[in-house]
């Protein structure tokens, strides 16, 4: 694996997270996260379930899910140019707690997108188990003591002042994800709403992700954003040696190389190979976490990332077996914001984006719609380890009158005399220059 060739870093760092996927919980993420400075706190009178009794195959099947959605939206969402960072999780967990509030058939059309296969009873405690399982884990200690990884997963809601939401749907998200509501004005001052929700987020993923909310998503007839925030923290089982970094060249999509400062290193590692690509599995600490490495054959990146889906992704891990492999990697840094109403639509989730979205179980009234959902990844590699971080935002907002309509007839136009009743055409005629 001496070459390194090709857009590498967009399956990558997919796969890093997917890696993360079965470790999506956190010390923080089975308590409330804190409240910011001042803030005005909505919780639901009953307390996170800290010992869910979700059975093995639930988690199992909402893995499973988990990771076909992550791989379809990471298809939609690749087919930008670029370098490529995202949390399905994170996704997955932000949209959960939406669904929570889906009704008819945009509850149908979002369960079939996120590849949601249980009710929601058993996906949302599913969910709560997910976290909870691994917030133990990532607190076990390791031979010599310390921690095996850091691994943060907050969720918070962030009403209007006001508003009326429905107590069963904040039991759930309070239950089940250990999220508390926040109020704030979006009606009257909806910059300072953004600014508060983007405090807490930087802060949940250690500045990583310092603004989620671009200036002018949420508007006065926001009610609601809800947020999910993963941060990740983790050594290298085995380090690669600093002495042994240097200049190499990595080859890009277009034929071109650039050289870029490249870690090496010589381990038994578990390896597989197909007729077009070749996999290494580099694990974290603890070893209970790993980066699963894809690099395709030279001229078929586009064709393996093309065909990557669960089952595939399921076949590559089966396919590991421990060999001794000489590693060349480069070092990377890098984030990527997206905007995902789009590709969530082109998956299927159109209702829940129009006047036609049925979110009456947060409020009783089909007068709600998803605004936006934004989402923004961060990751470092190096030769100690990986940092990433990632956050989603479900901007949830009244449904309203289409904005006033503007025509200014101040170019050429044509213009008709009718008598309405009959559709007669008494005069008709072009303007091409006003008479003064």
């Amino acid at each position: 694996m001496r070459h390194l060739r090709g857009s590498m870093v967009s399956t990558l760092a997919l796969a890093a997270l997917v890696g993360c996927e079965d470790g999506n919980g956190a010390p923080d993420g089975a308590v409330m996260p804190s409240a910011p400075a001042g803030a005005e706190v909505v919780r639901s009178s009953r307390a996170r379930i800290t010992a869910s009794a979700a059975p093995a195959e639930d988690l199992q099947a909402l893995a499973r899910g988990n990771a076909e959605f992550g791989l379809a939206l990471y298809r939609a969402v690749g087919a930008e140019a670029g370098n490529v960072v995202m949390s399905p999780h994170s996704v997955s967990v932000a949209l959960g707690m939406t669904w929570a509030g889906a009704r008819t058939e945009t509850e149908t059309q979002m369960a079939s997108a996120l590849r949601f296969s249980m009710g929601q009873a058993r996906t949302h405690a599913a969910f709560n188990a997910l976290d909870l399982a691994l917030a133990q884990r990532a607190m076990r200690p390791v031979d010599g003591g310390g921690q095996r990884f850091r691994l943060r997963v907050v969720n918070s809601l962030w009403g209007q002042r006001g508003y009326r939401f429905l107590t069963p749907f904040l039991d759930t998200l309070g239950e089940h994800y250990g999220a508390a509501m926040y109020l704030v004005d979006f009606v009257r001052d909806a910059e300072g709403a953004r600014g508060v929700i983007n405090t807490w987020v930087s802060t949940q993923t250690e500045r990583r992700i310092p603004e989620l909310l671009p200036m002018g998503v949420v508007r006065p007839t926001t009610v609601l954003v809800l947020t999910n925030a993963v941060y990740f923290s983790a050594s290298w089982a085995q380090p690669f040696p600093a002495g042994d970094t240097r200049p190499a060249d990595f080859h890009l999509l277009d034929g071109s190389t650039r050289s870029a400062p490249t870690m090496n290193r010589v381990a038994e590692l578990r390896y597989a190979e197909g007729p077009s690509w070749q996999a290494v599995e580099l694990p974290y600490v603890g070893e209970e976490v790993s980066m699963l490495v894809i690099v395709p054959a030279e001229g078929r990146f586009a064709e393996v990332e093309r065909g990557l889906d669960g089952a595939a992704l399921t076949a590559v891990v089966a396919g590991l077996h421990p060999r001794r492999v000489t590693l060349s990697l480069p070092r990377f840094s890098f984030r990527k914001p997206a905007g995902l109403r789009e590709p969530l639509r082109a998956m299927g989730m159109t209702d829940a984006f129009s006047s036609s979205a049925d979110l009456s179980g947060m409020d009783g009234t089909r007068s709600l719609f998803i605004q936006d959902v934004l989402h923004e990844g961060y990751i470092a590699v190096d030769e100690a380890g990986t940092e990433a971080a990632a956050a989603t935002a479900v901007i949830i907002g009244r449904v309203s009158a289409p904005e006033p309509a503007t025509l200014r007839a101040d170019r050429p136009f044509l213009f008709a005399i009718r008598d309405n009743p009959t559709g007669a055409v008494l005069f008709f005629g072009r303007v091409v220059e006003p008479s003064r």
